[in-house]
């Protein structure tokens, strides 16, 4: 693989008139390797993929599933998809929605992102809001269920 310099470094001795051989030697490269350059059928910076990625076969699937709901879980996601053969691990699934860009931006998650609670005008010190936040799937030795409950209270005014 070249990098970006070496690109144009090749690029530039081509057009001095030098050799594939002379460039190759020059840049430290293999014949081959500097001539799939020069030639464009290799791009500088990035590697061809030594075995398909597991994601591949299921892409579009994902796309629609995302796109009809961007808020799945990417646990849920990997449920469906092991049925239909996905060999890859939770990990390897949510690396390649962020590599793939596969879920769609949600204007107003992204609206909402840092906060706890929605938020609600009132003068200073007249009162404290308190918002339930749902917890799905808590450890078995919380012993409530599938869904626990937090109660969460904001001051008004200080941000805590």
């Amino acid at each position: 693989m070249l990098f970006w310099e070496e690109d144009v470094e090749a690029h530039a001795l081509r057009r001095r008139g030098w050799s594939i051989s002379a460039i190759a030697r020059h840049l430290g490269h293999d014949r081959k390797t500097i001539r799939a350059y020069l030639n464009g059928i290799r791009e500088p910076g990035s590697r061809r993929k030594s075995v398909p990625d597991l994601i591949d076969p299921f892409v579009e699937y994902c796309r629609l599933r995302l796109a009809d709901d961007p808020h799945l879980w990417a646990s849920t996601l990997l449920d469906e998809l092991q049925p239909l053969g996905f060999t890859g691990s939770y990990q390897s699934l949510t690396a390649a929605i962020r590599r793939l860009d596969l879920r769609p931006a949600c204007q107003a998650c992204h609206a909402a992102r840092g906060r706890d609670v929605a938020v609600i005008e009132h003068p200073p010190g007249a009162e404290t809001q308190f918002d339930w936040v749902e917890l799905p799937d808590p450890p078995a030795g919380w012993g409530c269920g599938r869904q626990a409950h937090l109660l969460v209270g904001a001051l008004s005014h200080s941000g805590r």
